[in-house]
């Protein structure tokens, strides 16, 4: 299959000259579906992937930086998931669908929302929403192809509180992993080592965490969990990222305020909806998330970026500076 690549080089003329090339080879045969004629553009460096996509997960496997988003604005594509990869977080290449609903999903056909991924035992099992309930689907590769389980994980929250949606999964230190989800009531319930199943009374609802909408997230540094979730509706500009901390991954959890937010005087509004990124052997750390697209976009058209996470000097994730350039290169560093 031919492959698109996303270079974010910053002269105008050279940005100029590939968009040009983009634009001729996408619609190559046997390539991925071109993104249709759209009123809306990208800034000069805003985006990192060619189109509007939104609710990254970006995670590491085998050498390159993966990242699972939804699909914004293509009718071709918003009803499946596709995989992007990097070398160094600047260069992305479209890597094609990994999963379709309909054809490999029989129980949903629309609404391929908020993907993750994760390895476990040298298999990769893909999280999903469709159709407003979570499946997963499991794969030899992180590029798949995925198999359905052929029914949803999830198909409605306990106590019927909100809708279940977003989900993502944590591993923790010691194997155990932890399926969060949610969509105004936050749950999280350990899975079995299966990691396609969980026992149902040992879900907890997440209480005390200001605002929570939707989108978590979770990563663990100096044996503290640090999650991370979305407040109020994406369509908004407001559209914000919140932040909290606990001794376990199922709290309590102390919030910590806002970790990221608009910039209006850069035009960055609707942040929000990310996965934090530790680069493999150090501690420096990333977050890639949405936002509505810089030139003229709104929460259908919206695009993904990557800025620095900071630690602050008592070990807590530090606000985000939401930047228009992006990440500079970042490779991987050589393992000793």
């Amino acid at each position: 299959m031919p492959l698109r690549t996303r270079s974010l080089v910053r002269p105008a003329v050279t940005a100029c000259i590939a968009a040009a090339l983009v634009l001729s080879t996408g619609a190559a045969a046997g390539g991925p579906p071109p993104d249709p004629p759209d009123p809306v553009g990208h800034a000069e460096g805003a985006d990192l992937l060619d189109g509007f996509h939104a609710d990254p997960t970006i995670v590491y496997f085998n050498g390159l930086y993966h990242i699972y988003p939804t699909t914004d604005s293509n009718p071709a594509r918003n009803g499946s998931f596709v995989v992007w990869t990097s070398p160094d977080l600047v260069n992305w290449t479209d890597r094609g669908e990994v999963l379709r609903l309909g054809p490999d999903v029989s129980w949903a056909d629309r609404n391929a929302w908020a993907p993750d991924v994760v390895e476990r035992n040298g298999r990769y099992y893909l999280y999903f929403t469709a159709e407003e309930k979570i499946g997963v689907a499991v794969a030899d590769h992180p590029g798949g192809p995925f198999t359905d389980l052929g029914r949803p994980l999830i198909a409605e929250n306990p106590g019927g509180v909100g809708v279940p949606i977003d989900p993502a999964v944590f591993v923790d230190d010691d194997g155990t992993p932890y399926l969060y989800w949610g969509n105004g009531q936050a749950h999280v319930v350990p899975l079995n080592p299966d990691m396609t199943s969980f026992d149902p009374a040992r879900i907890t609802v997440i209480g005390g965490l200001e605002g929570f909408g939707e989108g978590m997230d979770v990563a663990k540094r100096d044996g503290t969990y640090h999650l991370t979730w979305s407040i109020g509706d994406f369509r908004s500009p407001d559209y914000r990222v919140a932040y909290a901390t606990a001794p376990s991954p199922s709290g309590p959890f102390t919030n910590r305020g806002l970790l990221l937010s608009r910039d209006d005087e850069l035009g960055i509004r609707g942040t929000g909806h990310g996965s934090v990124l530790r680069i493999p052997t150090t501690d420096d750390w990333y977050y890639a998330y949405h936002r509505h697209a810089v030139d003229g976009g709104d929460g259908y058209h919206r695009e993904v970026t990557i800025d620095p996470l900071p630690i602050t000097p008592d070990g807590l994730f530090g606000r985000i500076t939401p930047t228009l350039e992006g990440p500079a290169p970042r490779p991987v560093p050589s393992r000793p």
